[in-house]
């Protein structure tokens, strides 16, 4: 069946991707992006492709490109905006760990809401998709203040699950493992605006040996590709996985860190 789908931070990466395949499917895409540019870029490329995809901006900090997307009707809103934070918690300056809270959990939360309360005032049958993270999941050193917003994502989506499904509406996340789409390699370099070798205790060189140690392995490097097609299939879908791990070794590794952790000791 065709859906009308909304896609926030769909300016690059897999969501543009996605949007794309998604159209190509024949369903009626909204691809939204952060700023101008990133979205006559993406006209452009809708068109060249000969697809009939509506691109609009949608900042999640402008009130007035909110309010704009809210009058969208919609089957599927697609929550994917977001932007990342590295470095050791214990020394991140706190105002940057609120931003990025504020883009990825508060914002997306915001525009939600609004549409659980448009969607239920129509009776209307819905899905709500939130792009979360394997970090949502655990937590790996030197990534904490990003996956923070990705715990919190899970836990903000478990309890509206709860909460709308007497409404007939649905909520999911997909946990992208570490695909090499340059944002996980832009996002180790955040910390070393802050990080000041005479200042913090943790060091400049052990954080980037830290980060470097992941991104050169092959399991944190991972063709987007397998993540992208598997958006594809996820977001529209009218049933599926609450909880949509890839690939499959990331899920079990996963798993196992859970399990551990009812045994570790201090």
């Amino acid at each position: 069946m065709t859906k009308t789908i909304l896609i926030t931070g769909a300016g690059s990466g897999f969501a543009e991707s996605a949007a794309i395949g998604m159209a190509r499917a024949g369903h009626n895409v909204i691809a939204t992006a952060q700023v101008s540019p990133q979205v006559a870029a993406l006209r452009t490329k809708a068109a060249e492709l000969g697809l009939d995809m509506r691109v609009e901006k949608l900042d999640l900090h402008d009130p007035h490109d909110m309010a704009f997307a809210r009058s969208f009707d919609v089957d599927i809103l697609w929550n994917n905006a977001g932007i990342g934070e590295a470095g050791p918690v214990s020394e991140i300056p706190v105002d940057l760990l609120r931003g990025n809270f504020e883009t990825n959990v508060f914002k997306p939360l915001e525009l939600t809401q609004g549409f659980i309360k448009k969607w239920i005032a129509e009776g209307k049958r819905a899905k709500i998709v939130f792009t979360s993270s394997m970090g949502g999941l655990f937590t790996p050193a030197g990534w904490g203040p990003y996956v923070s917003t990705k715990h919190a994502l899970e836990s903000l989506a478990e309890a509206i699950a709860q909460e709308v499904q007497p409404f007939g509406i649905k909520v999911q996340t997909i946990n992208p493992g570490a695909y090499l789409t340059g944002y996980n390699e832009t996002m180790a370099d955040t910390a070393f605006r802050w990080l000041d070798d005479t200042k913090n205790f943790t060091k400049r060189d052990q954080l980037r040996a830290t980060f470097d140690a992941l991104l050169a392995s092959p399991q944190g490097h991972l063709d987007p590709q397998e993540m992208v097609d598997r958006m594809i299939e996820i977001v529209p879908a009218d049933t599926g996985k609450v909880r949509n791990v890839c690939p499959q070794f990331v899920e079990d590794a996963i798993k196992e860190a859970q399990a551990a952790a009812w045994t570790a000791r201090i």
